[in-house]
């Protein structure tokens, strides 16, 4: 029987780990930079080829499923990434997380092909949404590898898996469009080219770093059985007792992705599917920023979980204050652009019937700059394991966002979606912000000397 580590070889196990070999954190902010941009880049770049070889109807059925899915697949995937990345004493294996997820994934399908039957969409528009929950299962799995390789530091291995993802996913859509005229067949394109992404190199990232723990102490290896193995193990002790660990986060993932897409809810049942297609392109490029930013957030999180571990607080608040500064930096330039450009911007990538709305364009671009902020504070209450207060924080913003999107929506249409998600982001980063001051302040966290990035 596999048993994870006890108590007693926790300590010894963590030291094990920490001395493999990793990148250092200015190689996995670069590593991850560079990966980021280029899947964000071809993620905005699969809405552009919608909206040009297709109609706004098009762009509107595919965010549509994107809406519909994306707060189920959140929700079942537990956060399990963030979980296993900050779990530095290592109290759960690979393996673990991996039998979680399976189990979690295959519920969130069923409950998108449910949603789909029930919802009184067209039939492809209803098949649209379950092919996405489908593509978004393949990406789950993958996602458990990443929190692998996130955990030994290892991004540069993530970077090159969205650096193939990205290019191969807008083919695959691209190809499926252009010769169906239909973006069911370039949602199933999609699909395929995650799962050939996880098979073909997600696994062997994963396979290379087991490798590598293989090498430890064969005291470490006899003592915690199971270690280096990419098998699930199906303790269902342990995975429900992982289950409640990460069980607040999901909620938390959930809500936040309810928090994006509500106003595409209002959007799509007030104003249809070709409305929702033209604010959800214009939203794409706050969506391709979060990316950009979250992979960021995701590059310093172990690093901050160990600030936050050994009780080094000025390393903790420093890295910190540098992620809010790169996240106003970008929110900042996002901004002044779309002042300056962004009727031509909106000509150019999409066409000019969505340039007519470039206030509303500007109304996100503010919106994309608190996101940036709130995404860093959001990696600090993780890295920290202050998991359980982010469930009450995000259900009040989702609140406040209902609340706004029934006011502001209906009489100002997609002017309104974006200052309801304003008022919401801007609410959210207020509360984040007051959590990490109180845990840093409450915390009895030891004086160390403070250590430089890199």
């Amino acid at each position: 029987m596999q048993l994870p580590p006890n108590k007693s070889t926790q300590t010894s196990l963590a030291t094990e780990m920490a001395s493999l070999p990793g990148l250092s954190l200015r190689r996995n902010f670069s590593w991850t930079l560079a990966g980021n941009v280029v899947y964000a880049g071809c993620q905005w770049a699969m809405l552009v080829i919608l909206a040009k070889l297709g109609s706004p109807v098009m762009v509107g059925q595919f965010a549509l499923g994107l809406a519909i899915t994306a707060p189920v697949v959140m929700f079942s995937n537990l956060q399990l990434r963030v979980v296993q990345a900050t779990d530095a004493r290592y109290e759960y294996l690979f393996s673990d997380y991996l039998g979680l997820r399976i189990i979690t994934t295959v519920l969130a399908l069923i409950v998108i092909m449910g949603i789909a039957l029930v919802a009184g969409y067209r039939w492809e528009t209803a098949i649209v949404i379950v092919v996405v929950g489908l593509a978004k299962a393949f990406e789950s799995i993958s996602d458990v590898f990443y929190g692998f390789l996130q955990q030994n530091e290892r991004m540069d291995r993530i970077a090159k898996s969205m650096m193939i993802k990205g290019p191969l996913s807008l083919v695959a859509l691209g190809i499926g469009i252009y010769l169906t005229g239909s973006v069911l067949w370039g949602v199933v394109g999609l699909a395929i080219a995650w799962a050939l992404i996880l098979i073909g190199y997600d696994v062997h990232s994963g396979t290379f770093i087991m490798q590598t723990i293989t090498q430890a102490p064969r005291i470490i290896k006899n003592r915690v059985e199971g270690l280096a193995t990419l098998r699930p193990r199906l303790e269902m002790g342990t995975l429900r007792k992982l289950a409640l660990v990460a069980m607040p986060l999901g909620f938390v993932m959930m809500l936040i992705s309810l928090n994006t897409n509500i106003p595409r809810y209002f959007i799509e049942h007030y104003f249809g599917e070709r409305e929702l297609g033209i604010f959800a392109a214009m939203a794409y490029l706050m969506v391709a920023g979060n990316t950009v930013v979250s992979a960021l957030g995701q590059s310093a999180t172990p690093r901050l979980a160990k600030y936050y571990t050994s009780g080094n607080s000025a390393a903790f608040r420093v890295l910190l204050l540098k992620l809010f500064g790169i996240g106003t930096l970008l929110g900042v330039v996002g901004v002044l652009v779309a002042l300056l450009a962004g009727r031509e911007i909106l000509t150019l990538l999409y066409r000019p019937a969505y340039a007519d709305h470039t206030d509303v364009f500007i109304w996100l671009m503010i919106a994309a700059g608190l996101s940036y902020i709130s995404l860093f504070s959001g990696s600090g209450m993780t890295a920290a394991r202050h998991f359980r207060i982010q469930f009450p924080l995000q259900l009040f913003v989702v609140i406040v966002m209902v609340g706004a999107s029934m006011i502001l929506i209906p009489s100002y249409g997609m002017l309104g979606a974006a200052w309801a998600t304003c008022i919401a982001l801007a609410l959210r980063l207020s509360l984040e912000s007051m959590v990490i001051t109180h845990a840093l302040k409450t915390v009895n966290i030891k004086k160390h000397v403070y250590i430089p990035m890199g």
